[in-house]
């Protein structure tokens, strides 16, 4: 799952709090992202198996991207050295 940065609670924070949030805000946007994306092929792929007959696989395929997705995230998280 996940969860956005917390919420700044001071008006007039350091410069160095606002650019650690600023950080944050853009990290976690860059993550949210991808499974807004996979969401939105699903939808799709979903009007498509209307037609196709393929419905009964639904939850398994949901599973099965959310399974890439969080496979990716930690992917990126771990890069491999190239020597």
């Amino acid at each position: 799952m996940v969860t956005p940065p917390h919420r700044k609670f001071k008006k007039n924070a350091p410069d160095w709090c606002e650019e650690m949030h600023e950080r944050q805000r853009k990290a976690h946007s860059s993550r949210r992202i991808r499974v807004e994306h996979g969401i939105a092929h699903l939808k799709n792929w979903r009007a498509l198996a209307r037609h196709l007959g393929r419905r009964e696989r639904m939850s398994d395929t949901v599973q099965a991207v959310a399974g890439l997705l969080s496979h990716q995230r930690t992917a990126d998280l771990n890069p491999t050295r190239q020597v």
